[in-house]
C-alpha cells in the first residue's frame, strides 16, 4: 500500500534503529548486517470493481494507490480464484485480501467472510484495522475463547466478517454448523493469515479442518474463495495445492 511517508525517511529510521541495537550491548545478537539496494515500487490503479466508499476510506488512511502485487492478488480473488500471497514483511498483504473481501461485503449486504489467524493478538490487530475504516455495515467481530456467551450469539446472528482461529473453527463453529447456516450459506471468502505457521502435525490438522469447512459450505450451496497470506512460506504453490485445489500462488 502507498503511504505518505517517504522511502528516505523510512530508511533513515531503519538505520537509526539498527545503530541503537548494535550500540546497546557488548555482545550484540546481530551477527550480520547487509544493505539491500532499494527497488522502485510499482503501483497500479484501483480496480474498477472497488467501491468508491472503500477507496475513499483507504485514501483517508494515506493509501492512495495499491502496489502492483496487491492489485494482482485482489483481482484474482475477486474473480473467484483462490490465491496464496507470499511477499515480504510489511509489503501490504492485508490490503491484498481486504480489498476483494470488503468490496464483496459492500456490494452484497448478505455476503459474509471468515478470517483465520494463528493467534488472538493478530486477529485483534486485524479487527482494529478493519474498524478504523468506519464501515459499520460490515459488522466485523472476533469469535474466540474469550468471547462471552451472549456476544457469541450476536456474532453468530449478525456479524458479516468473523475473525477467529482454526481451533475455534474446529470446536466452536463446525460442530454446530446448523446454527451458523445463514453465515456459511453466504460465505464468500476465507482468509488464512500467516499460513506458514500451519506445518507439521498442526498443519495437517488445520488442513483437515479447512477441508471440512469446504464440505460443510458446499452442503449449504456455498463455495468460498480462499486467500492465504505469509511473509515466510517457502513454497506457496505447493501449500495451496495441498489445501485448496484450482488456486494460484503469487510471490515476490
Amino acid at each position: 500500500m502507498v503511504r505518505t511517508r517517504s522511502p528516505e525517511v523510512a530508511a533513515r529510521r531503519g538505520h537509526d534503529l539498527l545503530d541503537r541495537i548494535l550500540a546497546g550491548t557488548r555482545s550484540s545478537p546481530v551477527t550480520h548486517v547487509e544493505d539491500v539496494p532499494a527497488r522502485p515500487g510499482r503501483t497500479a490503479d484501483w480496480p474498477d470493481w472497488a467501491p468508491e466508499l472503500l477507496v475513499a476510506r483507504l485514501a483517508a488512511r494515506g493509501i492512495m494507490r495499491p502496489w502492483e502485487h496487491q492489485a494482482t492478488a485482489a483481482s484474482l480473488a475477486w474473480s473467484g480464484r483462490s490465491v496464496v500471497v507470499a511477499t515480504g514483511t510489511a509489503s501490504g498483504k492485508s490490503l491484498a485480501y481486504q480489498l476483494p473481501v470488503l468490496s464483496a461485503l459492500l456490494a452484497d449486504e448478505k455476503a459474509t467472510a471468515l478470517y483465520l489467524a494463528p493467534t488472538k493478538a493478530l486477529a485483534a490487530d486485524q479487527l482494529r484495522s478493519l474498524r478504523s475504516l468506519v464501515l459499520s455495515n460490515l459488522r466485523a467481530a472476533s469469535f474466540d475463547g474469550d468471547t462471552e456467551p451472549l456476544e457469541r450469539d450476536w456474532v453468530r446472528s449478525h456479524s458479516r466478517l468473523v475473525l477467529t482461529n482454526p481451533d475455534m473453527l474446529h470446536r466452536g463453529i463446525l460442530p454446530s454448523h446448523s446454527r451458523w447456516a445463514a453465515f456459511l450459506r453466504r460465505l464468500r471468502y476465507v482468509i488464512v493469515d500467516e499460513c506458514h505457521t500451519y506445518r507439521g502435525v498442526f498443519g495437517s490438522h488445520v488442513a483437515h479442518v479447512l477441508r471440512r469447512l469446504r464440505r460443510i459450505c458446499a452442503s449449504y450451496g456455498a463455495h468460498p474463495t480462499f486467500v492465504l497470506a505469509s511473509a515466510t512460506v517457502a513454497r506457496p504453490a505447493s501449500r495451496r495445492r495441498r489445501w485448496i485445489p484450482r488456486s494460484c500462488a503469487l510471490s515476490s
